[in-house]
C-alpha cells in the first residue's frame, strides 16, 4: 500500500473497490464463460461491471458470483500493472475478445492521442485499466462486500449501443460498515416513493392506461395543485406572463426547430391524416431548415404529441413583433409532455412517458444574459429553501466537442459553445455555487445547469435546470428591434425550478417520507368526534375550515378514539382535531399534531385562524413553537 494511504482511508477503499470489480469480473467470466466486457468502475457505495453475456443473468446467481469471488480473493492474486504501445495493446485486446474494449481504446489512441495504454493483470483475468488496485486480492476483505442489484446498461449509455447487464456490489472497509449501510438503506427505502405512494393513495399505473402514464388520485392532485399554485405566485411576482399550449403539433414546428432531427427517437410516432393538405407547408418547410440538413416531407404535416414545450413558446413569442424594451419576455406554463422512453428505464415517477413540467422560456438580449440566469438560480433557491432540500448538487452540462456523435447531438456552432459557457461559468462564480462541469451532457442546443439529486435507492436524477439557448431562436426566424433599429435574434433560457409534477413530487414523497407539511398535505385536518353523537359538531368544525379553502375532513367510523388517532398518524395528516362533550359545548377543539407529543386545546375560531395562517405563510411545523413565534 503507497505511505500516503495510510492516512487516506479514502483512497484506500477506492482501490478496494476498483480492485472487486476487476474480482467480480474474473468471477463472472468464470461462471459464465464467453462474457465480454464493458467498464467496471469504482463508486460512491462499492463497484459495478457490465458485460454480454451469452445466458441471462439473475437474482439467484448473485450467491454463487460472490462465492466465486471470495475463492478468488483468497487465492491471494497479485495485482501487475504494465504500459503497451498502442499498437500492441490493440493486438493484445482483440486476441482477447473484447470488442468493446478495442473500441474505446481506439478512441483513446486515435482522438485523445494517447500513445500507450494501461492494463492490469490478476491471476488469469486482464483488463485494460489505469488503476489504481492493491497489491493483492488477499487484501481485499472478504466479508465487507455484497452483490446487491442487475440491471440493464446501453454502452457507454448510448441508446444505439448494445444493452448490457450491469451487475451492481456494495463494499466497504469492514464488515460493520457494511451491515450499518444495509440497515440504512433498508430504512431509507421505507421512504421509496412507489411505497409511500400506494399506502397514501397518492398515484397509480395503470397497464390499461399504459406503461410510464401516471394516474394522479386525489390526495396526488393536491400536490401537484398546490405546487402549482406556489409557481404561479412566485412566477407573477418575478415579472412571468402565463400561456397555455396544445398536447400536439404538427411536424413542421419540430423540423424547424431541430428537434425533430435531433430528438425523434425519443418522441411518440407521427400520426399522418389524409385530410390534411401540406404542399404549403413542405414549401416553407424547405425555406425554414439549414442548409443540407435532412427532412422528411412526408413528416411536415403529421401530428406530433409533443416532447417538450418549447417550439410553442417560440411561436407565442413570434405572434407579435417585438421590441428590445419588452425583454426579457418571460412566458410560463405548466405543459403536458409525452417522451417515448425505453420500457427498460421506466421507474414509479421518477422516469415516465407523460409528465407536467414546471416550463418557462425568458427571450432577452445578450448583456441581460448573467442578471437573469443570476435571477433564475435564486428562484431554484427559494424553492429548495422552502421545502428544506440540502442534499443536491449542481452540474453544468457542457457539450463535447470531441464526441464522435457530436454532430448529430448538438448544434455545430463552436464559438457559440464557449461564449455561451463563459456566461454560465462567470454567473456561478458570481453566485458563489459549487458545481461540476461535465461534458457531453448539454441540451443540443447550448450548455445547462442541471441540479442532481439521488432518490432513496441511491439512484440520480436531474430533478430542476437552467438552461442557456443560443441556436433555437435563428432556426424558428425569431427576433425583436433592437436601439440601432435592427432585427436582432434573442437569446433563450429554459428553465424549470420544479421540473416536472411527476419526478419533483417523488422527491417530496421521500424527503417528507410522506409527512407532508400542513400547506402542502392532501388532507390538513381531521376531525375525530368521541362517539357519534358529537359527529354533528365534528362537521361543523370540519365545514369552518373548508370555509377558508382549509381541506378537513371528519372521521365518521365507530371505532374507538384511539384506534382513530392511530389511523390518522398513519395516514400521516398533520392535524388531528378531537371533539367530545366538552369542546362541543366550549366551541373549541384538542388538537394534535403529526410528530408532535404535546397537545392543546384551542377556540375553534382561533384554531382556524391558526391554521389559515400556517398554510398562507407555507410554513413547516416540527414544534408548537414553530407557530407561538408567529
Amino acid at each position: 500500500m503507497p505511505a500516503h494511504e495510510e492516512h487516506d482511508p479514502a483512497q484506500k477503499l477506492h482501490r478496494i473497490r476498483h480492485s472487486l470489480a476487476h474480482v467480480l469480473a474474473q468471477a463472472m467470466q468464470r461462471l459464465r464463460p464467453g462474457a465480454t466486457l464493458g467498464f467496471g468502475p469504482a463508486i460512491d457505495d462499492g463497484f459495478y461491471y457490465d458485460f454480454i453475456l451469452p445466458e441471462p443473468l439473475a437474482d439467484d446467481d448473485l450467491p454463487r458470483l460472490e462465492e466465486l469471488m471470495r475463492e478468488i480473493i483468497a487465492e491471494g492474486q497479485p495485482f501487475t500493472q504494465e504500459e503497451l504501445p498502442g499498437a500492441e495493446a490493440l493486438a493484445r485486446l482483440e486476441a482477447m475478445r473484447e470488442p468493446h474494449k478495442v473500441e474505446y481504446a481506439r478512441e483513446l489512441l486515435e482522438k485523445k492521442g494517447l500513445a500507450t495504454l494501461g492494463f492490469y493483470t490478476n491471476g488469469p483475468f486482464v483488463d485494460m485499466c489505469e488503476g489504481p488496485h492493491v497489491a493483492s486480492t488477499k487484501e481485499l476483505p472478504r466479508d465487507a462486500f455484497k452483490l446487491h442489484a442487475i440491471a440493464g446498461a446501453y454502452w457507454r449509455g448510448d441508446n444505439d449501443n448494445a444493452m448490457m447487464t450491469r451487475v451492481y456490489g456494495w463494499a466497504f472497509a469492514t464488515k460493520k460498515e457494511l451491515r450499518e449501510y444495509e440497515q440504512a438503506r433498508a430504512q431509507a427505502l421505507l421512504r421509496d416513493h412507489r411505497k409511500l405512494g400506494a399506502e397514501l393513495d397518492l398515484f397509480t399505473i395503470d397497464d390499461e392506461v399504459g406503461r410510464g402514464l401516471a394516474l394522479w388520485l386525489p390526495n396526488g392532485a393536491v400536490l401537484c395543485d398546490e405546487l402549482e399554485k406556489l409557481a404561479r405566485e412566485w412566477e407573477f411576482a418575478a415579472g412571468y406572463q402565463r400561456v397555455r399550449t396544445p398536447h400536439l403539433t404538427r411536424g413542421i414546428l419540430y423540423q424547424k426547430s431541430g428537434h425533430l432531427s435531433l430528438y425523434k427517437a425519443a418522441m411518440y410516432p407521427p400520426m399522418k391524416l389524409d385530410d390534411e393538405d401540406t404542399a404549403v407547408l413542405v414549401s416553407e418547410a424547405r425555406r425554414a431548415l439549414p442548409e443540407g440538413e435532412a427532412w422528411d416531407p412526408e413528416l411536415t404535416g403529421a401530428y406530433f404529441l409533443k416532447p417538450m414545450n418549447c417550439p410553442h413558446h417560440h411561436r407565442v413569442f413570434a405572434a407579435r413583433p417585438r421590441s428590445y424594451r419588452q425583454l426579457p419576455l418571460r412566458l410560463a406554463e405548466y405543459g403536458m409532455v409525452y417522451r417515448y422512453e425505453l420500457s427498460g428505464s421506466l421507474q414509479g415517477l421518477t422516469r415516465v412517458r407523460g409528465m407536467c413540467m414546471n416550463d418557462a422560456h425568458i427571450y432577452l438580449t445578450e448583456d441581460q444574459i448573467q442578471a437573469e440566469f443570476l435571477r433564475v438560480m435564486d428562484l431554484h433557491r427559494r424553492y429548495y429553501d422552502l421545502f428544506g432540500f440540502k442534499d443536491y448538487f449542481l452540474r453544468l452540462s457542457c457539450w463535447d466537442p470531441d464526441d464522435p456523435k457530436g454532430r448529430e447531438k448538438y448544434v455545430n456552432d463552436p464559438p457559440a459553445w464557449e461564449r455561451s459557457q463563459g456566461y454560465i461559468r462567470a454567473a456561478m462564480q458570481e453566485l458563489g455555487l459549487p458545481y461540476e462541469e461535465v461534458k457531453g451532457e448539454a441540451a443540443f442546443y447550448g450548455p445547462k445547469i442541471d441540479i442532481q439529486f439521488k432518490t432513496v435507492g441511491m439512484k440520480e436524477f436531474t430533478v430542476s435546470t437552467n438552461q442557456l439557448d443560443f441556436a433555437v431562436g435563428k432556426r424558428m426566424g425569431l427576433s425583436y428591434v433592437d436601439r440601432d433599429g435592427l432585427d436582432k435574434v434573442p437569446y433563450i433560457i429554459h428553465r424549470a425550478p420544479l421540473g416536472t409534477h411527476e419526478r419533483f413530487v417523488s422527491f417530496l414523497i421521500e424527503h417528507y417520507g410522506g409527512a407532508f407539511p400542513t400547506w402542502l398535505a392532501p388532507v390538513q385536518a381531521l376531525v375525530l368526534p368521541l362517539s357519534e353523537q358529537f359527529l354533528p359538531y365534528a362537521e361543523r368544525v370540519a365545514e369552518a375550515l373548508r370555509a377558508r379553502q382549509l381541506r378537513a375532513d371528519v372521521d365518521r367510523s365507530d371505532e374507538k378514539l384511539g384506534k382513530k388517532v392511530r389511523l390518522g398518524a398513519t395516514r400521516k395528516i398533520p392535524i388531528l382535531l378531537v371533539v367530545g362533550e366538552k369542546e362541543q359545548a366550549d366551541e373549541r377543539v384538542t388538537v394534535r399534531r403529526y410528530g408532535i407529543e404535546e397537545q392543546r386545546s384551542l377556540p375553534l375560531a382561533a384554531l382556524v385562524e391558526q391554521v389559515e395562517g400556517e398554510v398562507r405563510a407555507r410554513k413547516h411545523v416540527r414544534a408548537w413553537a414553530d407557530l407561538d413565534a408567529s
